[in-house]
């Protein structure tokens, strides 16, 4: 398990606020929010790029806050791939083992083997230069980090960049490696599609926070706050006030007054928005 406790962190205009978050083992867990809100720095520290300024991050019980990024058993992919365009995609996947000194055989056996899974086997002779738009460089830099066996793989905007057809076949493929290799993925989009199609779970993020976590079902159809509601596609939203009695609530909203089930009783935000 993944648990973050109290992350904070400035770097310029991005930051982290007091982060709590907790992944479990298997999960696929995707982080939503807008530009800036500390999507990219929450992940990199994570990974140990950055040390936070206070908070812990504790993986399988065992805290990793200023272990160093090599040691800490997690991988991370960016969206600009950052593959090594002087060496052949077998070399680039087989990268870290070859820095971990593992035997050459064994390395070949564990590069051929991911890159069966992702997809691109036929391709490791080829340098990363010569392969098609961004599905198979992309394909190669999952490949590189996740034949590491990480205990967490770490996706910045994995399918971003990409035609919607392109976009589908490597969500597809993501969630058969998923199911094949049970690794805990985190996975920054910007994509609603990505949520529905790939998480267990879902975190929306709003200035260095988390605003809310949940299901996708949870997340979009219950938004704890007002920003929440917005950015997950809620056109329409009233403000009144609720009043509970016998476990039904009365909400005046000033023109109409609406009745639900709800135990929330003063100052509310009434919300709707398209069904999914």
């Amino acid at each position: 398990m993944l648990d973050v406790r109290g992350l904070s962190l400035s770097l310029g205009e991005f930051s982290l606020d007091g982060v709590d978050l907790t992944v479990d083992d298997g999960e696929y867990f995707i982080i939503l929010g807008p530009t800036g809100a500390g999507k990219t720095i929450l992940l990199e520290t994570i990974a140990g790029i950055y040390a936070p300024a206070s908070g812990t991050i504790s993986l399988d019980g065992r805290d990793i806050t200023r272990t160093d990024p090599k040691d800490r058993g997690i991988g991370m992919v960016y969206q600009d791939y950052m593959l090594f365009p002087h060496l052949t995609v077998e070399e680039n996947i087989g990268f870290g083992l070859l820095q971990r000194k593992t035997e050459p055989d064994r390395i070949r056996e564990l590069v051929s083997e991911t890159a069966d899974l992702l997809g691109i086997g036929h391709l490791l002779d080829r340098t990363p230069g010569t392969l098609s738009g961004g599905e198979q460089q992309r394909a190669a830099a999952i490949a590189r980090a996740l034949v590491l066996r990480p205990r967490v793989l770490l996706l910045d905007e994995p399918l971003s960049a990409l035609d919607a057809v392109t976009r589908d076949r490597l969500r597809r493929e993501l969630k058969a490696v998923h199911r094949a290799t049970g690794t805990t993925v985190v996975h920054i989009t910007h994509h609603f599609e990505d949520i529905f199609a790939l998480a267990d779970r879902v975190a929306v993020m709003q200035d260095g926070r988390i605003a809310q976590t949940g299901t996708p079902d949870e997340v979009f159809r219950k938004p704890a706050t007002e920003f929440v509601a917005a950015f997950t596609g809620m056109e329409n939203v009233f403000y009144g006030v609720s009043r509970v009695r016998d476990g039904e609530a009365t909400i005046d909203l000033g023109a109409i007054t609406l009745r639900t089930v709800t135990a929330v009783e003063g100052d509310v935000c009434v919300a709707s928005g398209p069904r999914r």
